[in-house]
């Protein structure tokens, strides 16, 4: 069986993107890692299928995978790419449309090659933890922006120890069972942050990570009073916005922006 398939990056966070409408393509774990590996299959940070909204409550459905091969509830970056693949391949006209998705329901509007995806609401916000960590004690917040998030301020984002120290605090007990994603953010100005991102799932640094970024803006807004909208600079050099409405100290309303990018399409044998 052959696979039509187009790759796509958000802000240097990349993804394979394929039509599954008519329900022909079933992805094995292991299949989903030989694609998004970089030697030896397309390459990317995940995997999306379209798919039909069969409880009519939103537009249309994805598929999404971890490069890994696991299951991945919710992406930021991705949501914006897929949006944007959704438009093309079905001649979506409308300046709107809704997808369903492990973590709800997301809806994204379009300009041109950005796009703005509202992010299902936000939960299990906790500030300030005192975690313990091979290099000591580490002050850590967390935050549930679609996938579970942990973020620590660091002084300059360019010492950060995101491979090792992003891969302690994954697995820590303190975020079991699942495990976190972790972000390291640097305070950068009035209103803009820069964050480095430990993917779960990808297990190591990916350039963006969209749900990451929503989360390191939100604890800058509740820890150092940032308001709306904040800045937020990524690995890949691009700059993503994210807007939101607080009301009595709780998010509602996250708005991820940014760019959505058609790179190539090709054909591949499964």
């Amino acid at each position: 069986m052959t696979l039509d398939f187009v790759k796509m990056t958000g802000a240097g966070n990349d993804f394979i993107l394929a039509d599954n409408r008519d329900g022909r393509v079933h992805l094995t774990r292991e299949q989903v890692a030989r694609l998004c590996h970089r030697q030896f299959g397309i390459g990317a940070d995940g995997l999306m299928l379209l798919v039909p909204a069969l409880d009519g409550a939103a537009d249309w459905a994805w598929q999404f995978w971890n490069s890994d091969g696991s299951d991945a509830e919710m992406c930021g970056n991705g949501a914006r790419c897929f949006a944007r693949y959704v438009q093309r391949v079905t001649g979506w006209s409308r300046p709107d449309m809704t997808f369903t998705t492990a973590a709800g329901i997301i809806r994204a509007t379009f300009d041109g090659d950005r796009v703005t995806v509202t992010l299902t609401r936000p939960h299990s916000l906790r500030l300030g933890e005192a975690v313990p960590t091979s290099q000591g004690e580490l002050e850590v917040s967390s935050l549930n922006t679609g996938v579970p998030h942990a973020v620590t301020f660091v002084p300059d984002a360019d010492r950060a120890m995101v491979q090792s120290l992003g891969a302690e605090l994954r697995w820590h007990d303190h975020f079991k069972p699942r495990g976190t994603n972790v972000n390291f953010a640097q305070l950068l100005g009035p209103g803009a942050i820069r964050v480095r991102t430990y993917e779960r799932g990808i297990e190591g640094e990916t350039l963006a990570c969209g749900t990451g970024v929503s989360a390191s803006a939100l604890v800058a807004a509740a820890q150092h009073g940032f308001p709306s909208p904040v800045r937020v600079q990524v690995q890949s050099g691009d700059q993503l916005e994210v807007a939101f409405t607080r009301r009595n100290g709780d998010f509602d309303d996250v708005r991820l922006t940014g760019p959505a990018t058609f790179v190539f399409e090709g054909r591949i044998r499964l």
